[in-house]
């Protein structure tokens, strides 16, 4: 244990305010006098990005070697917790061993559309899956006494004008889609530091948001932790720390400390809100002094040996018509094609780009396991600013696809198509690599595609004309190896899609609205994201949500759903592996409420387990739906509802590939928005106590036999239910007075 260092109570003014802003681009500002030490930060989520001495004044040129795990895009793909509270430990343990207090991730926005360009550091398009994930790696890492930022809060998701942008979304999807995930991570793992998004949310910068970083982030969910500027995010620092922002990175020389100290002594900024925020930065700085030890190492081989496996474990087998594995046998010859596989995209572009401790590539590695095949290489295309003649590429590809048993093409989205700080234009792959694709499917039809691409590209015009589709992501630094792995059948493919692949991009749900203009992006798709909306209008997509094929196969028992002791279901369902391979499946359970009185996807993921089921056996699966997580957010109440009616839970490999279904009747909570005389008459009498209490009334009045002989005639009730009761009650020989109106709201809702 370490001592408590001090309080904001014995510091003078000058340094409270010192402490709350950083002294480097990494640091935070020490008080020497009484013993506060500075607190290092660096970037993560996928790697320690420790920076060099001496780097630019970014803070993000050269830095210092550290295991590239798979970004956020690849380990979403894995839908496995555990596994990923293991890549978080060993993350945990690279930071201890290079003196970083805080890492700053996970990312854990959600991909509303697939052309942001950061969205390969985050997880998922879906909040349950953002959510689970996300806790497992803050866990991870938090086990080693290294504190995670969880980012970018809230409503990051695009990267054009993301500095000013405001995300103009509605209530319900904010709290239901964007903010669920943050949720759950803080109330389940209390992340050391969450992180504030550069932009606008309706209108207010995250960083002066007082019901963001106070109202909903502390007094809702209950954080105990330290809120810190994304780099460069503050718009007005006394705002900001009035607002709940505790931390400004990085350093702004003194100018901004200055503006808290001069507020303070004008009496414009209370001091004690300046006292708040110090004691959090001090909480921070021991916490990290508690966990640091100046021996700390870690096992690089190790490491890197977990960065294959996960990779492996994240990569998805989108289409295979019998060609995969591939054979080692003598005689059998494997042409590889495409630069990707001797050149690997391994990580996203920006502020999260690692110096691996070594990097492995595909073509080496498919090499080291073709055993007695033949392998030849030709590179198909140049990468970057390379000079190439594109007809000699084409004819050698071609020539060496022709004289080949299989063919396996790597193809991907290049770094300057995809990074932080720009969205992309199209989902298209470059035109240079679809013409190679088009010549090498005509010379062999036995052609593999491993896609190497932080987001979706568009598959569309050429997946019925291949055999096999390997998806693999940006898979860190021994992604080659695990490519390699999977494609010899050494690793069984288990990865699903935690975002969908759709047809065009015009067939998104935020096509129309992304990325806004003048400042404003309208978040006009509301609750229907990704599958949502695909599974709503029974859309086409190239693979859906939830999609992963494997070396065996799955047979799905009848899933049973009971109500659990917390409100909400329990669900149970015998998973069979009928082939002959030891394989992984995800199991997705999906839940609607078909008589819900608000608008409801189709069915929204509420629960996921990644089970290991040997070859002819069975496991029996129990997943969990908590309570909270079949509420909707009721913008009337002001907070979350359980509705008391029939749910259908949906279980199976994917949004489209449901393999059976149980119905479970829950009470709910009760819970429901007050009625007032503008309510409806529909609203009035679907209500359990305002109901009653109305047809009570005009059973009493002999005027009422008008209104109940409308109300009995279904066609006269429906056009009668939409009248508000106000208005209802004007109407010549009306039965209720505008004072019995009263009474009857008086009574219902006392």
């Amino acid at each position: 244990m370490v001592d408590r260092l001090t309080s904001a109570s014995e510091l003078t003014v000058e340094e409270k305010a010192s402490l709350t802003s950083g002294r480097s681009f990494w640091e935070t500002e020490p008080v020497d006098r009484v013993g506060i030490p500075s607190l290092y930060l660096t970037d993560g989520p996928h790697g320690v990005r420790k920076q060099a001495q001496g780097g630019d004044h970014l803070g993000i040129g050269d830095s210092v070697p550290a295991t590239c795990f798979p970004p956020a895009v690849a380990l979403g793909s894995s839908w496995d917790a555990e596994l990923l509270e293991r890549v978080g430990a060993a993350l945990g343990e690279e930071a201890k061993a290079e003196g970083v207090g805080v890492l700053l991730g996970p990312g854990i926005n959600i991909k509303r559309s697939p052309l942001c360009g950061r969205n390969f550091e985050y997880l998922s398009e879906d909040p349950i899956v953002s959510g689970r994930l996300g806790a497992a790696l803050v866990r991870g890492l938090q086990s080693q006494g290294v504190g995670a930022s969880l980012k970018h809060f809230a409503a990051n998701n695009q990267e054009t004008d993301r500095l000013r942008v405001s995300a103009d979304v509605d209530e319900r999807p904010l709290r239901e889609i964007y903010l669920r995930g943050f949720q759950h991570v803080v109330e389940q793992t209390q992340p050391w530091t969450v992180m504030c998004s550069y932009n606008r949310i309706n209108g207010v910068y995250a960083s002066e948001d007082p019901w963001l970083l106070t109202s909903v982030l502390r007094d809702e969910w209950g954080f105990e932790g330290l809120v810190v500027s994304d780099w460069g995010a503050v718009n007005d620092r006394v705002s900001a720390l009035v607002a709940g922002l505790d931390l400004e990175m990085p350093s702004s020389g003194g100018v901004t400390d200055a503006q808290l100290v001069a507020a303070v002594r004008d009496g414009s900024l209370a001091e004690s809100v300046l006292d708040t925020a110090a004691d959090r930065v001090i909480d921070l700085v021991e916490k990290a002094l508690a966990g640091a030890d100046a021996d700390a190492t870690y096992d690089a081989e190790a490491h890197h040996a977990l960065a294959r496996e996960v990779a492996g474990r994240s990569i998805v087998l989108l289409k295979n018509d019998g060609v995969l594995p591939l054979s080692t046998a003598g005689g059998r010859s494997i042409a590889v094609v495409g630069e990707f596989a001797r050149t690997p995209r391994y990580q996203g572009a920006g502020s999260s780009q690692i110096v691996p401790t070594r990097l492995d590539n595909a073509l080496d590695e498919i090499r080291a396991l073709a055993g007695d095949a033949t392998v030849t290489f030709a590179p198909g295309y140049a990468l970057g600013d390379a000079v190439a003649d594109v007809a000699a590429l084409t004819a050698e590809a071609v020539a060496a696809a022709a004289a080949a048993d299989d063919v396996v093409v790597f193809v991907g989205l290049p770094g300057e198509d995809e990074s932080e700080g720009f969205d992309r234009e199209h989902l298209e792959l470059p035109s240079a690599q679809t013409a190679l694709l088009e010549a090498v499917i005509a010379a062999n039809p036995r052609v593999t595609v491993v896609l190497s691409n932080g987001g979706v590209v568009r598959v569309s015009g050429w997946a019925d004309r291949v055999r096999a589709i390997v998806e693999g992501w940006l898979l860190g630094q021994a992604g080659g190896g695990a490519i390699a792995d999977v494609l010899f059948g050494v690793v069984n493919p288990s990865g699903r899609l935690a975002e969908s692949i759709p047809v065009r991009i015009e067939d998104t749900a935020s096509y129309l609205n992304f990325p806004g203009e003048k400042g404003h992006v309208r978040y006009g798709e509301g609750l229907f994201v990704g599958y949502r909306d695909f599974d709503a209008r029974g859309a086409a997509v190239s693979f859906p949500f939830g999609h992963g094929l494997s070396y065996t196969t799955f047979a799905f028992g009848a899933p049973t759903a009971i109500p659990a002791a917390d409100g909400g279901i329990r669900v149970s369902v015998e998973v069979t592996n009928t082939g002959d391979r030891d394989g992984r499946e995800v199991v997705q359970v999906y839940v609607s409420v078909p008589a819900s009185r608000v608008q409801r996807p189709v069915r929204e993921l509420k629960g996921f387990a990644n089970v290991a089921v040997a070859a002819g056996a069975t496991e029996t699966v129990v997943v969990d739906l908590p309570a909270s997580d079949l509420a909707y957010y009721d913008t009337e109440l002001g907070g979350w509802s359980l509705e008391g009616a029939d749910y259908v839970v949906e279980v199976g490999a994917s949004s489209r590939d449901l393999r059976g279904s149980a119905t479970v009747t829950l009470a709910g909570d009760g819970r429901t928005a007050p009625l007032t005389v503008d309510s409806t008459l529909g609203e009035w009498l679907e209500h359990p106590v305002g109901g009653p209490i109305l047809m009570a009334a005009l059973a009493q009045s002999a005027e009422a036999e008008g209104m109940g002989a409308m109300l009995a005639d279904p066609g006269l009730r429906r056009m009668a239910e939409s009248i508000p009761l106000i208005r209802a009650a004007a109407f010549p020989g009306s039965p209720v007075t505008r004072e019995q109106l009263d009474q009857l709201v008086a009574a219902t809702n006392g």
